[in-house]
């Protein structure tokens, strides 16, 4: 059988029969969604999710400053770069705002 990476598990078909009861029942903890007696899902409060989703996304600016310190490019400094951020943020507002009002 494979690792299970949650203490509590559910059937596919329970889950199916009550999902409400399901979410419940998991209350903070995840639940292994299980097909076969083999994990198919795992079931995660959305605040875990959330902090699964912003460790991560820490992660990947941690590699990515790794990466440009380690690439031999002249330096920016931090207000150029949130320039930039900015400007484009900035773009896709505005594309967006066009398109709403095409709509």
């Amino acid at each position: 059988m494979e690792q299970l990476f949650a203490n509590r598990s559910i059937s596919v078909t329970e889950l199916k029969r009550s999902p409400s009861l399901a979410i419940e029942a998991a209350g903070d903890e995840p639940v292994a969604v299980l097909n076969h007696n083999r994990p198919a899902a795992y079931l995660v409060p959305a605040a875990t999710y959330q902090n699964m989703l912003a460790q991560l996304q820490v992660q990947q600016w941690r590699s990515a400053i790794d990466t440009s310190r380690a690439d031999g490019r002249p330096d920016v400094s931090e207000d150029e770069a949130f320039a930039v951020v900015e400007k484009a943020i900035a773009a896709v507002e505005r594309k967006a705002r066009s398109k709403a009002l095409a709509a």
